[in-house]
């Protein structure tokens, strides 16, 4: 077992440092000129478009999951174990300079968010719940590859819904275990089978149950860590001057601390930061798509701004607890442990009941957002309620088995599943990403007449494979508009 976990270190290692990183800065980079910056001068758009109106049918209810239900389905999947025991292991291997890294790639991976959430906007289908949509649906109905699309929905299936979510419950069992003050023998077969009930409570539902659960759950974790966060930043707040120019004096060199070179250092921090904020991964357009929006780059806008609430809020609050908290790294814990020790260092015993229930919280929201991912890509290979029902069986068995396993193969396995998983998705949406650039301009153009944008087939009859979109009466509701005035 340890022969096979070193060898799937090694060789995702590599898929990361000769093609992942490379392909997801120059693409980053090209998307960021050709938009005009948009992940930056449209930031306050970004904001607009999150509490936009949903359209409804012809029966007054709404089509689909609104703007907002969109981004705390991908934000209850983005923010999980990788804020956490992520950032805590790229502290631990690559210092202070690892978080630096994962503020620039996220910003630059904003472009490619944008890119991908729009397109899956753009060619999402029609299903029960409202809409559904992603990667796979665009190299299908986009790129006409229909193989791709099934091998991409294969690999986010192995990645998201399996190996991310025993990824999920082996935390929150560990966290739990640690509470107890240890390894307590029953505790992880307790918190099993509790989290594969609650999973499956949920997950029969459907995206609209998923949607609600997530709605209630996102907000209210990010409120108690950004609280207990602050907390911590305040009690040691002389420090912080401190922790930011390590932040940005180690990103460039040798941090002779933990030993890592800039190497090291860039790759640990691309690859935390991509495992925690999903930039040009191909999952969050999965979520996007759900959404009924008047317009697809409202769905890329709005996706775009769960990158920075992954990584610039709740990423870095774990980095700053652990870095006023403990400024000798040398002999550091690794993952979900730095940010305990940290926390009990500040507050006291009782942070690690807090951080328990933050942990089940985040962990519990990202099962359910992985597991709507698998489920929209299961539909994509194969609609048959029966398969459905399997894989909704499976997910729960999943996230018991997680809660029991040992993690350290699963982590190394999904960080080279997810290599493989974004080349597919990066490769399509630079192929795709002229249709994405006409529709930021169609929407911009819009926008400087005074309009809330409103988006058509017919405004862009060039473009082949848009299944939705025929016309203003299925995006606007039962009363058809040809010029709206904006809202704000």
């Amino acid at each position: 077992m340890e022969a096979l976990n070193d060898f799937v270190l090694f060789a995702g290692d590599k898929l990361w440092t000769w093609a992942v990183f490379p392909i997801l800065v120059v693409l980053g980079i090209y998307f960021t000129l050709r938009s005009g910056v948009v992940q930056f001068r449209m930031i306050p758009e970004m904001f607009r478009t999150l509490t936009d109106r949903t359209p409804t049918d012809a029966d007054g209810r709404p089509q689909s999951v609104s703007a907002f239900q969109a981004f705390t389905i991908s934000a209850a999947s983005r923010v999980g174990v990788g804020n956490i025991a992520g950032v805590g292991t790229a502290i631990a291997i690559g210092g202070p300079g690892a978080v630096f890294w994962m503020w620039t790639m996220a910003f630059v991976g904003g472009a490619a968010s944008f890119i991908e959430s729009t397109l899956g906007q753009t060619f999402k289908v029609r299903d029960k719940d409202g809409f559904r949509g992603g990667p796979a649906y665009y190299m299908q109905h986009g790129l006409k590859a229909r193989w791709m699309g099934i091998l991409f929905a294969i690999v986010l299936i192995l990645c998201f819904p399996l190996s991310f979510n025993s990824l999920q419950a082996n935390t929150i069992s560990a966290t739990v275990s640690g509470s107890f003050g240890g390894e307590v023998a029953w505790i992880p077969w307790v918190v099993g089978a509790a989290l594969a009930a609650l999973t499956a409570l949920v997950i029969f539902g459907g995206v609209r149950r998923i949607a609600s659960v997530s709605q209630a759950v996102v907000p209210l974790m990010a409120l108690l860590y950004l609280i207990i966060g602050l907390i911590v930043v305040g009690m040691n707040i002389e420090r912080l001057p401190e922790v930011f120019a390590s932040i940005y004096t180690q990103a460039f060199g040798f941090n002779e601390v933990v030993g890592a070179a800039l190497g090291t250092i860039v790759m640990i921090g691309a690859k935390r930061g991509m495992f925690s904020n999903e930039a040009g991964l191909g999952s969050a357009p999965n979520a996007g798509a759900t959404a009924a929006v008047t317009h697809p780059v409202k769905q890329g806008l709005v996706q775009t701004l769960g990158v920075y609430f992954d990584t610039f809020l709740v990423c870095s609050i774990t980095a700053f607890i652990v870095l006023v908290a403990t400024p000798d790294l040398s002999n550091a814990e690794q993952g979900i442990v730095l940010t305990q020790n940290a926390l009990v260092t500040s507050l006291g015993t009782w942070s690690n009941v807090a951080l328990s229930v933050i942990i089940f919280l985040l962990a519990f929201s990202s099962i359910l957002g992985n597991y709507y991912y698998g489920e929209s890509n299961i539909e994509f290979i194969n609609a048959r309620p029966a398969v459905l029902t399997a894989y909704r069986a499976v997910v729960v068995a999943v996230v018991f088995l997680g809660s029991i396993a040992s993690a350290d193969l699963i982590w190394n396995t999904a960080d080279g599943i997810m290599g493989v998983m974004a080349i597919i998705n990066l490769v399509a949406i630079a192929l795709l990403s002229g249709v994405a650039f006409k529709l930021l301009r169609d929407y911009s153009d819009q926008r400087r007449a005074g309009l809330d944008p409103i988006f058509t087939q017919a405004r862009m009859p060039e473009v082949t494979g848009i299944q939705c979109w025929e016309d203003e009466l299925s995006v606007t509701g039962p009363v058809p508009v040809t010029a709206r005035p904006a809202r704000g």
